[in-house]
């Protein structure tokens, strides 16, 4: 069942936010574009568990279908609705693995014993940092626009990446100490921004925003993670 659950949660993360560039966003009221989508998701499903003709794969890219029809139509593009969707795919993703807890293992992967693992830390990376900030900015979105000027294009939005990229590494590395040098190092550097008022707030809303999501996914990953056969790789292993 996790190695069904980490091949599904890979095709997941690849389908909506590899995938899925922003016109498919921005159009995605339109069935063409839904079918687009559609196909990205049993794809990438596909591939993901080795397998093809299972009924539970178009299930699945069916359901996810559905419940992003029903985002887009009756749903505005802020934060709860969208943790909500996301919340309902994950839901079916494990769902699927309950049902169909043997799919990858009789799919073209079986021997492979090391690939869910690897599967499971490549989505958790990419769900770490690309959704984590589509998340934040929608989180951030709520309070108006950046009090902060940026001097770099989409500055602040690679800051994040990073320090969330950086959290899963230290986290799955094992150095969770690291983190609190991450922490002291943002403060330093944003330590202007935060003598003002607003934008103090802003930056400590955003930045537990920021971490609080790295480290939840994190865990996440490590706690499927424990119940995968070894990578191979000794930190990642254990």
């Amino acid at each position: 069942m996790p190695e069904t659950l980490a091949a599904l949660f890979l095709a997941h993360v690849l389908a909506d936010y590899v995938f899925q560039p922003g016109w498919m966003v921005e159009e995605k009221s339109r069935p063409e574009t839904l079918f687009l989508h559609f196909l990205a998701v049993a794809l990438t499903a596909m591939v993901t568990t080795g397998q093809v003709a299972s009924p539970a794969i178009y299930a699945l890219a069916l359901t996810h279908i559905a419940i992003d029809t029903i985002k887009v139509r009756f749903f505005s593009d802020t934060i709860l609705p969208h943790l909500t969707d996301q919340a309902l795919h994950l839901a079916t993703l494990v769902v699927t693995a309950l049902l169909v807890p043997d799919l990858f293992q009789t799919g073209a992967y079986a021997s492979l014993t090391w690939l869910p693992k690897a599967m499971l830390i490549t989505a958790g990376a990419i769900y770490a940092t690309r959704a984590g900030g589509f998340a934040v900015g929608k989180l951030m979105a709520q309070f108006g626009p950046n009090p902060i000027g940026e001097s770099l294009d989409k500055g602040g939005y690679w800051i994040g990446l990073l320090e969330r990229g950086l959290i899963f590494l230290l986290l799955i590395g094992q150095m969770p100490g690291g983190i609190g040098f991450l922490v002291a190092a943002k403060s330093v550097l944003r330590f202007e921004a935060a003598q003002e008022g607003k934008k103090a707030e802003w930056v400590i809303i955003g930045t537990l925003a920021s971490f609080g999501w790295a480290i939840a996914v994190t865990l996440a990953v490590l706690f499927i993670a424990a119940q995968l056969p070894p990578l191979g790789i000794s930190a990642l292993s254990d």
